[in-house]
């Protein structure tokens, strides 16, 4: 299972943003990471492009290859490629398990996808990339339920999405809508991905 393994407080000082959730090493060293914490004062047009290219694959934890080929799939897609791109990553199923607060960071709904805790529409599926369609119900395995770490997040106050349902008595959730650009909080700049790739 390829996914970026390297020093994550370095990633989120780069983007001056929390890109792997809550740090404390941004908040302590508010500039960015390297010997004396100094950036270059005008950046390239490139080079502005390559740094929003990299940061969805850091939040959404894709390496390249994947991340191009899910940006070729936007592109032969009706609508704004941007969009379309932002889309297809908020509906991969580890991306949804994190965001029905099933797991507290989207790293530990990856684990959870592959170990086999949850299933869609009764079936298990231990895919993280695994395209989640409108109307399919997420639940967890059985034996899942009563895990104490799943447990500990499911009790925890929890953002809600629009295109997202969640029955706290069945533990489960149901994928309503694709949703739309201005419901999606990261801040990414789409535009900037699809000029990169169309160089």
């Amino acid at each position: 299972m390829a996914r970026y393994k390297g020093p994550k407080s370095k990633i989120s000082r780069k983007f001056r943003e929390p890109i792997f959730g809550f740090s404390k090493a941004l908040e302590r060293k508010n500039y960015h990471p390297g010997q004396h914490g100094k950036k270059r004062k005008t950046e390239s047009q490139y080079g502005i492009q390559l740094k929003e290219k990299q940061k969805p694959k850091y939040i959404y934890g894709i390496l390249e290859k994947p991340f191009r080929n899910l940006f070729k799939k936007a592109v032969k897609q009706k609508g704004i490629t941007g969009e379309v791109l932002l889309q297809l990553l908020e509906l991969r199923l580890d991306n949804i398990v994190f965001r029905l607060g099933i797991a507290k960071t989207r790293r530990f709904a990856r684990q959870l996808v592959s170990h086999k805790h949850i299933q869609i529409n009764g079936k298990t599926v231990n895919i993280p990339s695994y395209h989640v369609k409108v109307g399919d119900i997420i639940t967890l395995q059985n034996k899942s339920k009563n895990l104490d770490l799943i447990q500990e997040n499911l009790k925890a106050p929890r953002k809600k999405y629009g295109w997202l349902a969640w029955d706290a008595n069945m533990l489960q959730g149901k994928l309503l809508q694709i949703p739309e650009r201005a419901s999606i909080p990261e801040k990414i700049n789409g535009q900037s991905i699809v000029e990169f790739y169309s160089k």
